[in-house]
């Protein structure tokens, strides 16, 4: 079975943007492991906000590789690409996916995606990139989990940077 792999950049106090939505403080210096992460993963799970933002920069996409793409959303309109939209029963839908041969899944944002399948149980691994700031307000990475999850490191880099780089298992029981 294919894992859910929620793999993104969070600063140090936890937010996954600053207070207007700004992410410019991620570091875009080297590679911090993105390159080997992609030898792994052939799908990205994206919310509704992220594919927003990610339309907007369309031009500044090069650096992704070939991906099958899904959208979550309960709102937005059938639309034409060669993106797959979600809506309704996410939960039923997210698992038929995982049972699909391929590689690795990629859920790349957004918050309320990322704890909505928390809150299921179909995220398998988290990988954080923490990078060394302190923003101080935000947008949350975890703010409506249920219940406490366990998790196991199963990986850790320290990036000359201070970028640190934490690769962990759920643990579900």
């Amino acid at each position: 079975m294919r894992k859910v792999i929620l793999g993104l950049a969070v600063s140090l106090d936890g937010f996954i943007e600053g207070p207007n939505g700004e992410y410019d403080w991620c570091f875009t210096d080297q590679d911090y492991g993105l390159n080997d992460f992609f030898k792994h993963i052939d799908t990205l799970f994206v919310g509704r906000k992220t594919y927003e933002i990610a339309l907007a920069d369309e031009g500044e996409k090069n650096w992704l590789p070939k991906l099958t793409e899904y959208v979550f959303s309960n709102t937005l309109p059938e639309f034409k690409s060669d993106r797959r939209l979600i809506k309704g029963n996410i939960e039923a839908q997210v698992r038929k996916i995982k049972n699909q041969p391929g590689k690795n899944i990629w859920l790349f944002g957004g918050a309320e995606l990322t704890n909505t399948l928390m809150n299921l149980g179909l995220v398998d691994e988290v990988w954080l990139s923490i990078h060394p700031i302190l923003l101080g307000s935000g947008k949350p990475l975890f703010r409506h989990l249920k219940e406490r999850k366990w998790l196991t490191l199963i990986d850790s880099k320290v990036y000359g940077t201070g970028l640190v780089s934490l690769k962990y298992k759920l643990t579900w029981d």
